[in-house]
């Protein structure tokens, strides 16, 4: 059985060398924060900013490999604006969440849940989205193109052990790029910006959460349907590396955001087990994600 299944997922990997884009992205967008006598009437320009965004993401090609159209990248990216102006000038918070399908299951796992407070640009009705990766072109491709970058990196590292390197250097590139297109794109803003995720994912002292990202997803969930006390035991010895880097670098923000996506699905996964086991994770959990630590505490009391 066991060799059945490293055959199919073999076979997975390799026919990323077919046809199709990368990207699966569904793109939202919501007017509600703006006030009234802005451009929140405009309604004629969202749709088309809609439409961009998400042809930019699916249509452009960013890697060497080529998926099969089911193998896409599924993600999403609700952009809720806050503020606008005649000129083309917007403000808006993104979220942005990128997930892949766990083995021999209908279940998706979550790999990223970004939350970008500062997505801002500047958009004018006909306007073309070109990007390229030598030079800055405007924000709002700069940042899609991030965006994208990251997901590829996540993926990747999900299916072959930091298998995402050549993504996350190419999104710290793009970084590099966006140094004077403001504070989101500099290491002296908010630490869970733009600069901080790439500064994280190419940090070598925090490297053992990437190398635990393929264990997790590879090793633990895409066998947890034959052999969950394996798959519990490895996510549990992850979990205990997450707790040690942890220790010696606090307020990662690449911390914050495996348990941003990631705490549901781990009371989901250890609720099923014994209730030593139980508590014991329910602590872990606890120490390395205090805001869900309610969550945790019901699962030890199970």
């Amino acid at each position: 059985m066991k060799k059945i299944f490293l055959f199919f997922a073999t076979l997975f990997l390799m026919s990323r060398v077919v046809s199709a884009q990368e990207l699966s992205c569904t793109v939202t967008l919501s007017t509600d924060q703006i006030q009234v006598n802005e451009q929140r009437g405009a309604t004629q320009i969202y749709p088309e900013i809609q439409r961009v965004i998400q042809e930019f993401l699916n249509s452009r090609r960013w890697t060497n490999d080529e998926f099969q159209p089911e193998e896409r990248i599924k993600c999403s990216l609700a952009i809720i604006f806050t503020k606008a102006s005649s000129s083309g000038d917007y403000e808006a918070n993104a979220r942005f969440q990128v997930s892949r399908p766990v083995y021999g299951t209908a279940y998706e796992t979550v790999l990223l849940n970004y939350v970008d407070k500062s997505f801002n640009f500047k958009y004018v009705t006909g306007t073309p989205l070109n990007y390229n990766d030598n030079s800055f072109s405007d924000n709002l491709t700069q940042m899609l193109a991030f965006y994208a970058y990251t997901a590829l990196a996540f993926d990747y590292d999900s299916f072959s052990k930091m298998g995402g390197t050549p993504f996350v250097q190419k999104a710290l590139n793009v970084v590099n790029n966006a140094q004077t297109a403001g504070l989101a794109w500099t290491s002296t803003s908010d630490i869970r910006n733009r600069y901080w995720l790439s500064e994280n994912l190419m940090n070598q002292q925090l490297q053992p959460l990437r190398d635990g990202f393929y264990t997790y997803h590879r090793l633990a969930m895409d066998n947890f349907a034959n052999n969950p006390i394996e798959g519990r035991r490895l996510i549990t010895e992850y979990l205990n590396v997450m707790k040690q880097v942890n220790a010696a670098r606090p307020g990662q923000p690449i911390v914050r955001l495996f348990f941003e996506a990631k705490s549901q699905e781990l009371v989901n996964i250890f609720s099923e087990a014994p209730a030593d086991e139980r508590k014991k994770i329910a602590t872990l959990l606890s120490s390395l994600d205090p805001t869900n630590s309610d969550a945790y505490r019901k699962l030890g009391k199970l």
